[in-house]
């Protein structure tokens, strides 16, 4: 149980930023791959009940890891033996009071101190301008204590080690559904909030004819008016294009899938939108490394018989972790070890067709696809129904569709998002395709090269010979195409699947409104899209955009330094201020000068405060102002001074350290953690140490 061999060193580097175990002083106590999976396997293991099947299944959950098949949720990963919550998905109840409010808030953060994602349905809190007859005040709405709960979950990540995520659903038959909407088109608000409009089969086929649908209130539990379905539609359709979100999950088809519908209603599903979960619910989550399984030599050349006996273990490993949990709330444990939700998923599927010669989008792939979801979850159910037999079924089996059966685990099957998880595996993320074959991202001490393995062990065996047609990237893809792949794998998938539908810059949001419509037409449970270029945030563009920049709030207060240089005009005096240690603002008088002067001092400082607010990199600005001329050069102990714009990129220098004029990104993101680039996608991963914007 020792050794590094299969894990890439971008694999290593992530092991080492964010799963491997310290001591109190920093030490790693997980040195290898190894290490940390033997802790992973051994701490999983334990709830088996003998010391004679802790062995056995400690070494197969560990040869599954290891060989890089199958790999846990990040949680399970960085808490196992250590006292931690190893669950990914939650969902938490809001009720229409100030004490049910304020409890979410505060049970929220305490689930994302535990590294969970929170899910949260608005839909009960009455409309913005209500009467209050309590304090005979007008309500605030959804939307204000989203923003509450978005807040303390800036605190919680300030503090932590990783930022909480969360989903935030409102009924499109809710009063204030305009507002929700439009929520995020100012994308200075709601940081920590994924949004997606909760609509229902009714509203769907108004949409389609052009009709009109009520309106509910639910404080005063009554219909309160009708809207044009329509507008409504083309209001979340514009929002989509424009930054995003929302996203669209389809609450009826939820319902009605629903296997313990018995329990009522699902309201929410967690940040990513692939685990409905009733209130209190929790679900842990792992994934199989489909390119694992290509085997030239088998039918269909994929190894079926490894695949199940993968799948079988991937399903009691998730069981046990139900088991040994740490449950951040009595709730929580009791409503999540009532039903055993798992969410068993995959990863790797770009691969598999990659290896197999096959394109993303064509109909080989989507058979594949179906069969593939078909078998797992077919094995998946077998795996649960025989652990029933010896462990007995979930506690709540007698409000499922399992009622009269044997059953452990009333879901089996999700497909999430695998960022971080999947580069440790070393392939493609869940079922999407790459994004692009090679990139190269910018760290702090220099370039980090992105390179695909099968794409490079392909160019090194052909060289000079043009690149076959299957190595597609996601915007190779159209956006048809990514709804069919969806589409293919939920028809399998008994909780749901996440998934991005990929559109160019120049789509259109006709463009958009097909793909929302397509996604309902074919069933899926829910859809969410992102057009390269559409956030302010952007990270890694093949093109410039021409997209609007946004500069950053200012804190209320900021650490900063004031330096002083002389000029043909007088000192000097520039004050910057630092956030995340970086230059955030400028500020700059000059003395013994004339109004003018000191006017154009201002004005220049407020000019670079902006630049720098909206992610202008400092080096970029310095490279601007260095070296302008002026009609008052003066010479100083630093050297020659050309003029008020060369003396600020002087002071930034002394603070920076000295650059050279390069042509730059303006609209580059980097990674919050380690400042490397980041691929062009809704919730990208760092491909240097792991941060994902969305765990």
């Amino acid at each position: 149980m020792a050794g590094t061999n299969g894990f890439s060193q971008n694999a290593l580097r992530i092991l080492k930023a964010r799963y491997f175990m310290r001591n109190e002083k920093g030490k790693f106590l997980d040195k290898t791959p190894a290490d940390l999976f033997k802790r992973v396997a051994e701490f999983t293991a334990s709830a088996e009940k003998t010391d004679h099947e802790k062995q056995k299944w400690a070494k197969k959950f560990f040869n599954a890891m290891i060989g890089q098949d199958f790999i846990p949720n990040s949680p399970t990963l960085t808490g196992a033996g250590r006292d931690m919550c190893l669950s990914a998905c939650f969902v938490l109840p809001l009720e229409d009071s100030m004490e049910s409010i304020f409890e979410t808030v505060r049970d929220a953060a305490l689930v994302h101190k535990e590294g969970g994602g929170t899910g949260f349905d608005f839909s009960a809190l009455r409309p913005q301008g209500s009467f209050v007859r309590k304090t005979q005040g007008i309500a605030s709405g959804p939307v204000s204590f989203l923003r509450v709960i978005d807040s303390a979950t800036e605190a919680v990540k300030q503090g932590g080690t990783r930022r909480g995520a969360n989903m935030g659903m409102l009924r499109v038959d809710h009063p204030d559904i305009e507002e929700f909407i439009l929520m995020k088109r100012n994308e200075r608000n709601v940081n920590n909030f994924n949004i997606s409009v909760a609509v229902t089969n009714k509203f769907m086929e108004a949409v389609k004819a052009n009709k009109s649908y009520d309106i509910y209130n639910p404080y005063l539990k009554k219909k309160v008016g009708r809207k044009k379905a329509r507008k409504i539609f083309d209001m979340i359709v514009e929002a989509a294009w424009a930054v995003g979100d929302p996203g669209v999950v389809f609450i009826d088809r939820i319902n009605k899938e629903n296997p313990t519908k018995g329990l009522g209603q699902i309201k929410a599903t967690n940040p990513c939108g692939e685990q409905p979960l009733h209130e209190y619910e929790s679900c842990n989550l792992g994934s199989i490394n489909l390119a694992n399984f290509y085997s030239p030599r088998k039918k269909d050349r994929f190894d079926w018989e490894r695949f199940a006996r993968i799948i079988s273990t991937a399903v009691r490993f998730l069981d046990n972790v139900i088991e040994i949990n740490k449950y951040p709330l009595p709730q929580i444990e009791e409503m999540t070890k009532g039903n055993r939700r798992i969410g068993l998923g995959i990863m790797g599927w770009a691969d598999l067709l990659i290896k197999m010669k096959l394109k993303y989008d064509s109909k080989e792939a989507i058979k594949l696809a179906e069969k593939v979801a078909s078998f797992m979850r077919k094995k998946a159910l077998e795996e649960s129904q025989k652990l029933a037999q010896s462990r007995g079924s979930f506690p709540k089996i007698s409000k499922s569709i399992y009622k009269g059966k044997k059953m452990r685990n009333a879901t089996v099957f999700t497909i999430a998002p695998t960022g971080t998880i999947s580069r440790l595996a070393g392939c493609s993320s869940s079922i999407e395709p790459a994004f692009a074959f090679e990139f190269t991202s910018k760290i702090i001490d220099g370039e980090l090269k992105d390179i695909h393995p099968l794409y490079e062990e392909w160019k090194r065996k052909n060289p000079g010979k043009s690149i076959p047609g299957y190595f597609v990237t996601a915007h190779d893809i159209s956006p048809e195409w990514h709804v069919r792949t969806q589409a293919a794998f939920q028809k399998f998938v008994d909780n749901s699947v996440s998934k991005t539908i990929n559109f160019p810059n120049k789509a259109t949001v006709k463009d958009v409104e097909k793909a929302y419509l397509l996604a309902y037409e074919l069933n899926t449970k829910g859809i969410t899209i992102y057009r390269d270029g559409c956030r302010a945030e952007q990270v890694l563009y093949k093109s410039l955009p021409s997209g609007k920049r946004l500069p950053k709030e200012r804190p209320n207060s900021l650490p900063s330094v004031t330096d002083k240089i002389k000029t043909g005009f007088g000192n000097l005096y520039a004050t910057i201020s630092y956030f995340n240690h970086k230059p955030f603002e400028v500020f700059t008088t000059i003395g013994k000068s004339g109004y003018s002067t000191m006017a154009d001092a201002e004005a220049l400082g407020r000019l670079i405060s902006l630049a720098l607010r909206s992610g202008v990199d400092s080096k970029e600005v310095i490279s601007q102002l260095k070296g302008i001329g002026g009609s008052e050069p003066i010479f100083t102990e630093g050297g020659l001074v050309q003029s008020i714009p060369d003396a600020i990129a002087k002071v930034l220098e002394r603070h920076i350290g000295k650059i050279k004029s390069t042509p730059k990104d303006f609209f580059k993101v980097i990674c919050k953690v380690c400042g490397a680039t980041l691929p062009d996608e809704k919730c990208p991963t760092c491909p240097n140490c792991g941060w994902n914007r969305c765990s």
